[in-house]
């Protein structure tokens, strides 16, 4: 985190005002032909020069670094619905959609709905609980900033292959337990025939990379589901100690979002996280 704070000409970009224009005119479009935001596709969203740009940043955040920051869409007086085909229509040219819950949602909203965030069926995303480093389940997950916060809310990525390779330097004896399953909730969306948890290792080394799914809560919320067996003493020390080494400063790298910036990670080689948040009335 410490070395990419000092490489961002690196990860983000700045859209220019070129691009911002291609990139309205295409809203133009969608909103002329009245698409419905899931029928949109990159051939219904035509971005003749920034497609070959975001070509090249998909490239870096699935095979190089594993995130990148796009900032300046215009967000200030067009309504959520404008902001939202933008962003899906970037997106569009970046892979496929896929849903983010049993309920079919591919283009979620961060909200604090007043859910508690303890219970074993509430997401994230619903509460304005702090977030700990954790993995969504795609290659790479987008996050449109619409509005700024009246406080907290402060966006924090941490590469998960440095901290596999810090277990391997500080605790190898724990990486063992970090390469087998733990039981996660599934949110109580459970497939037919499924139990109502998944068994999910935090590192998975595989053909020279180490992939890592890790959503702390998932495990704890685990643990409230009947038939689910209890952590271990080692298991607990293990993901103790991913945490702390993710929320060492010179690990994480934090980023302070604007309105218009659009944050892309991938799941594989990155974790990310969000502080507490307030929301104004």
């Amino acid at each position: 985190g410490r070395d990419m704070a000092a490489r961002e000409a690196e990860w983000l970009h700045d859209w220019t005002a070129d691009e911002i224009a291609e990139i309205e005119a295409a809203v133009a479009v969608v909103e002329a032909k009245g698409l419905d935001i899931l029928a949109i596709g990159a051939a219904d969203f035509p971005l003749p020069t920034v497609a070959p740009r975001l070509a090249a940043i998909k490239q870096a955040v699935l095979a190089g670094r594993g995130f990148h920051l796009l900032r300046g869409l215009p967000v200030e007086g067009r309504t959520i619905r404008q902001a939202a085909i933008a962003f899906w229509g970037v997106g569009a040219h970046m892979g496929r959609p896929c849903s983010q819950n049993g309920k079919g949602h591919v283009l979620g909203h961060v909200k604090n709905l007043g859910l508690d965030y303890n219970d074993p069926l509430t997401r994230g995303y619903q509460t304005s609980a702090r977030l700990p480093y954790h993995t969504d389940s795609s290659d790479i997950v987008g996050l449109l900033c619409w509005r700024p916060l009246k406080a907290g809310g402060l966006s924090s990525i941490v590469s998960s292959t440095t901290v596999y390779n810090e277990v391997l330097k500080r605790r190898p004896d724990l990486m063992s337990v970090l390469t087998e399953p733990f039981y996660r909730t599934r949110w109580g969306e459970v497939p037919e025939g499924k139990q109502p948890w998944a068994e999910v290792p935090v590192f998975m080394p595989h053909g020279g990379k180490v992939v890592s799914h890790y959503v702390r809560s998932a495990i704890r919320k685990g643990q409230d589901l009947p038939g689910a067996p209890p952590l271990t003493e080692t298991q607990i020390e293990a993901l103790d100690l991913v945490d702390a080494i993710a929320g060492e400063p010179d690990v994480h790298l934090d980023m302070d979002f604007r309105p218009g910036d659009i944050q892309l990670v991938c799941n594989h080689w990155t974790w990310h996280s969000r502080t507490a948040f307030e929301d104004w009335p």
